[in-house]
């Protein structure tokens, strides 16, 4: 499933190609031609995203709401203006149709139009956003303190905290020595903080990039190479995620794995210890 800076990519993406215009939107597949009929000729407003859901907000207090889940995927490519539509490829449940751009949505788990109180409903069911301006951390650590799950159960928990997905959640606890497997009622008001404001800063390279970037070295080269205006192909290297049984880059003992909640869990056995 798409980690939260996938989704607030994505909506940048649909905002530069479709904003303040009045686009095309079709359902290919047959399946949203209800929803797409009400959008359809109407003035797209914005898009936008709090942690894995995606807003697309339509004149008339109308709004798209997608969640991609695990198969989703949503592409914006440009259009031949001279050209007829492309065809469209695959399953497609959503189209939207610029004079320069089209967008196809294939496969989501939730696409749906609703209006200002679902959207509403939608997001108070979320956990603050790092992605997300003027976010109440507080509110998060207050449900993971009165937890006896595991802090890598809450870190994935998205009405705990949205938009965190497997990659960030190995590698932020790594980050700072923290065990993910203590029960989250143990885990410090200060180590929370020290979490939740690191995801601020590495999560909007990821918006930046299309990529997670978690290794510092990583992160001072893409910074320098960007800002030199060079294009930039971010290596996917990290410090512990999928490097089960190998050396842990900061102290040398072995990355552990263990299946949590269903999910592949990564951690290094000597420097994130319980205590």
């Amino acid at each position: 499933m798409p980690e939260g800076h996938t989704l607030h990519r994505l909506a940048a993406a649909l905002d530069d190609a479709f904003g303040g215009s009045v686009p095309e939107v079709s359902s290919p597949q047959g399946r949203f031609a209800e929803g797409a009929a009400l959008l359809d000729g109407t003035t797209l407003e914005r898009a936008w995203a709090h942690g894995k859901l995606l807003f697309v907000d339509f004149a008339g207090e109308r709004t798209l709401y997608v969640h991609l889940g695990l198969i989703g995927k949503w592409f914006v490519l440009p259009v031949d203006p001279a050209g007829s539509e492309p065809p469209a490829v695959g399953e497609v449940r959503l189209r939207i149709l610029g004079e320069e751009h089209v967008a196809d949505l294939r496969g989501p788990m939730a696409c749906a139009v609703v209006d200002q109180h679902e959207v509403a409903r939608l997001l108070a069911r979320q956990g603050p956003d790092p992605l997300q301006h003027d976010q109440d951390s507080d509110a998060a650590y207050r449900k993971i303190s009165r937890s006896g799950k595991t802090v890598a159960e809450l870190l994935m928990d998205q009405t705990v905290l949205a938009g965190v997905g497997n990659i960030y959640r190995c590698e932020v606890l790594w980050r700072h020595r923290l065990h993910p497997l203590k029960p989250g009622r143990s885990l410090k008001r200060s180590s929370w903080q020290l979490v939740w404001d690191d995801l601020v800063h590495l999560m909007p390279w990821g918006v930046r990039t299309g990529s997670i970037i978690t290794l510092d070295d990583v992160l001072e080269d893409v910074r320098t190479r960007l800002d030199g205006g060079e294009t930039v192909h971010v290596p996917r290297e990290f410090a512990v995620y999928k490097r089960t049984g190998m050396p842990c880059l900061r102290c040398g003992a072995s990355v552990r794995h263990k299946v949590v909640a269903g999910r592949n869990l990564f951690w290094c056995g000597g420097c994130q210890r319980r205590t």
